[in-house]
């Protein structure tokens, strides 16, 4: 769909933020129509330990802070690796200029209700943001669509293209726009997409990857979304939730695989 035939009705993106976030964003606004952002605070590594420690314990949940420790700075030092791609691919990581922007503490705070509210969109895509709850869920007043970096129901939570490769499964590694329920990526899949990591992509740069070859369901979904054509597939895969690999099992996994 080309941006003159944009839609009447407004396109919000609920999401925390980055550079593979900014790329689908931008995709959308050039091929479906203006594209309004609610941007959430992102939960402090504290409160993500402490939930992760409730749910796994707290050898499990700090292995697994160690690995996103180490991505973070695996970000940095790769930089140059994450522009090559960013070039190659044309992806725009960055808010444009007269991007409409609405900073909330949260995606499940009353502000950020009320801001959708107030913008009377025709869908919600959600992207990187906290798992909404119930109550917001069903105060939505449009369909409400979640983009996922991995194929779902196999690869549901974190780093799923990470997970496909060390699964050995690397014909899964791809990326998911699906209908959001009050499960961890368990709603109705819309659209997929997979593709193959590039040499020197590492568990900091999948998500790029990934947003480079996904756009385009993304933008399908949506305007699919604003037409009133939704309609699920059935992958007819297993369902199981991923985490963050812990520290030790990342590095071991490394060395003995060479898949970082």
């Amino acid at each position: 769909m080309a941006a003159s035939e944009s839609s009447p009705r407004p396109i919000v993106v609920v999401t925390g933020g980055g550079a593979h976030v900014w790329a689908i964003v931008n995709d959308i606004a050039d091929r479906v129509g203006p594209v309004s952002v609610v941007l959430e605070v992102p939960e402090s590594k504290k409160r993500l330990l402490l939930g992760r420690a409730r749910r796994q314990g707290w050898i499990s949940a700090i292995g697994q802070l160690g690995t996103m420790v180490l991505s973070r700075l695996g970000k940095r030092l790769l930089a140059d690796h994450a522009a090559r791609l960013i070039a190659e691919e044309r992806l725009e990581t960055e808010p444009r200029q007269n991007q409409p922007i609405v900073h909330v503490a949260s995606a499940n705070s009353p502000e950020c209700l009320q801001a959708i509210e107030k913008m009377k969109p025709g869908v919600v895509l959600l992207n990187g943001c906290r798992l909404l709850s119930k109550d917001m869920l069903a105060a939505m007043p449009c369909p409400v669509l979640n983009y996922h970096a991995g194929i779902t129901p196999k690869y549901r939570g974190m780093n799923g293209g990470y997970w496909a490769l060390v699964s050995g499964d690397a014909g899964n590694f791809g990326s998911t726009v699906h209908l959001v329920d009050a499960g961890v990526d368990t709603g109705g899949v819309l659209k997929q997409a997979r593709g193959k990591p590039g040499k020197g992509d590492t568990i900091s740069s999948h998500a790029l990857r990934q947003a480079a070859f996904s756009r385009d369901i993304c933008v399908e979904a949506v305007a699919d979304a604003l037409g009133g054509r939704l309609v699920t597939i059935d992958p007819g895969l297993p369902s199981k939730q991923w985490y963050h690999p812990t520290i030790w099992s990342y590095v071991w996994t490394g060395l003995r695989t060479g898949i970082w």
